[in-house]
């Protein structure tokens, strides 16, 4: 156990070790894959949310079955779950508690069943196995960022040994890695204690060589109080930011229109459909870091989020002209209704609008040279990234998945990190902060551009895309010379073919970047924007709830709408 004194929400470091693991079968009754793991997460939310006066915690063993049977049948789960489910809907009953329980008041009980059995030179003494730091498992990684956090760590497992540290009065909250059997049977001790607890089930449950979902347990791990925006409202914000861009709030935030053709057809663009993710990061990063998240938003703040959505507007027109892209949001391209010269014009002068929103903002001047800086630096990279595409495309031939890589480092990323970094700019972020901001928009952009490349799997214009990329290198023969001539521009490319061979890798590299954008925060003091930087993640790669009940959804939204109403 740590004597050392922590911080609030400290480094967060993945595991750097695979663990060497034997093939398990698993367990019948927890999903295997993360969507489905996610999505009863997401609707265990909800319920909770929805059924708030009914579930005060702490629920005895009868109230909780009941409450998760009423789930599964709403929603449609699959029955087998029903333990599961259980779990889960605790978890969310007790997550507010937890959160408001120091780090070195709660204890991690992780199991021995982790360890890779046949291999691992750990002892055991009463309490529980000695880890030896040997790195075959997760084990050491969990445990030393747990004590590094001011944890309690036992790496044992039995009722009695939870019941004996809960009547210590050293522990007010456990984080427990167990299999759902000997969750049901602590169930009671702790249920007794009222002691806030979060579950995480083990993905095999035969006592040996298991394995756990570890970023869960990260995040559980790390839940803390002094993270304000846990309780912010993304999706609402999110709306909030998009009433920005109708024709009288921009006429208001950034004048009146000259009146000239060319300025109605740029706003009229600007107004048009879109995820408007990176003026959202904007406003997200600067409520994160305001000592209180439910500040109003200056309208420095709202010109600072249309400069950056004018700068990706911009560059949508340049790359459908570059690209050769006729439709555009389901409508028309720009420069297909009205020629490439006037488009080429039009994104020339978003461009320009831009920066004038940025100089004209209000911000203090030191700080709106900050922000031009940033923004040009941006500006340029974005350009390189979109040259090298341009450039190969002079002359079409196969390149490797670290060349595709690189060039959505280029033109991706940099769009999220002028985004994030305007935001911490107007809030007053130091260039440390900045430095990690840029770390975390590099895993973010390359991740969201794998996920576009894994929405088109073979495009028709063979760009350089990453499933073609994997393809090539994978592929033996003559369909390795097939797919050659794909990226000459010779033939089309099959997507059966493309996907069999790329779509896994495709998805492993997705989610591992993703993963190094969590990675890359271990320096953020502030819980706030930490934990909302990784709520980002996974609002940008929201989990599709598959299988479940449309209507169940129907009715959540609709009594959220309710309450809504019957707040005033």
């Amino acid at each position: 156990m740590s004597s050392q004194p922590t911080t609030i929400f400290p480094m967060i470091t993945l595991p750097k070790r695979i663990p060497v693991l034997p093939e398990r079968a698993p367990q019948t009754n927890i999903p295997q894959t993360r969507w489905e793991r996610e999505g009863i997460k997401q609707l265990a939310a909800d319920f909770v949310r929805n059924n708030s006066a009914r579930l005060t915690p702490p629920l005895v063993l009868d109230e909780l079955k009941t409450f998760s049977d009423e789930l599964v049948a709403q929603a449609k789960i699959n029955p087998v779950y029903s333990n599961y489910v259980a779990i889960i809907l605790n978890n969310e009953i007790w997550r507010d508690h937890l959160a408001t329980v120091p780090y070195e008041r709660r204890l991690l009980l992780l199991p021995k069943c982790l360890r890779v059995e046949d291999r691992c030179p750990a002892p055991f003494d009463e309490f529980g196995l000695l880890c030896k730091q040997c790195g075959l498992c997760s084990i050491q990684d969990l445990q030393e960022e747990a004590e590094k956090l001011g944890y309690a760590v036992l790496v044992a497992e039995g009722s009695a040994l939870v019941m004996a540290l809960i009547q210590t009065g050293k522990i007010d909250a456990i984080v427990g890695v167990s299999c759902i059997s000997v969750l049901e049977r602590a169930f009671p001790y702790m249920e007794a204690a009222a002691i806030p607890g979060i579950a995480i089930p083990l993905l095999q449950d035969d006592c040996k060589d298991t394995s756990v979902d570890i970023e869960w347990v990260w995040d559980m791990i790390h839940m803390t109080a002094e993270d304000k925006t846990r309780r912010m409202d993304l999706d609402a914000l999110r709306s909030e930011v998009q009433t920005w861009f109708s024709a009288a709030a921009l006429e208001e935030l950034m004048g009146p229109s000259d009146g000239s053709e060319t300025d109605r057809i740029s706003r009229e663009w600007l107004t048009r459909a879109g995820k408007r993710w990176r003026p959202f990061l904007t406003v997200c990063v600067w409520k994160a870091l305001q000592e209180d998240p439910e500040a109003e938003i200056p309208a420095s703040l709202k010109r600072l989020a249309i400069a950056v959505e004018c700068f990706h507007k911009a560059s949508l027109i340049h790359d459908d002209i570059e690209d050769d892209d006729a439709e555009r949001y389901g409508e028309a391209a720009l420069h297909v209704s009205f020629g490439v010269p006037v488009a080429l014009n039009c994104g020339d002068l978003l461009v320009g609008e831009g920066y004038r929103l940025i100089a004209e903002s209000g911000a203090e001047p030191q700080v709106t040279s900050r922000l031009l800086k940033i923004a040009s630096v941006g500006h340029r990279n974005l350009c390189l990234g979109q040259g090298a595409e341009l450039c190969w495309l002079r002359d079409p031939k196969p390149v490797s998945a670290l060349e595709v890589i690189q060039i959505f480092r280029q033109k991706t990323a940099p769009a999220f990190d002028v985004a994030l970094q305007m935001g911490a700019v107007l809030a007053g972020a130091d260039d440390e902060l900045l430095a990690v901001l840029a770390k975390y928009s590099d895993a973010l952009g390359i991740a969201y551009q794998i996920r576009d490349d894994l929405e088109d799997i073979a495009p028709a214009d063979t760009r350089p895309a990453l499933p073609l990329a994997i393809a090539y290198e994978r592929a033996k023969g003559e369909t390795k010379a097939a797919i050659a001539r794909v990226w000459r521009r010779e033939q089309t490319a099959s997507p059966l073919l493309i996907a069999e061979l790329a779509e896994e890798r495709c998805k492993e590299l997705l989610e591992s970047y993703k993963e190094e954008a969590v990675r890359s925060l271990p320096s953020l003091e502030n819980a706030s924007l930490k934990g909302l930087l990784r709520r980002v993640v996974g609002k940008i790669f929201q989990v599709e709830i598959r299988g479940w009940c449309s209507e169940f959804e129907a009715g959540n939204a609709a009594n959220r709408q309710a309450v809504t109403e019957a707040a005033g």
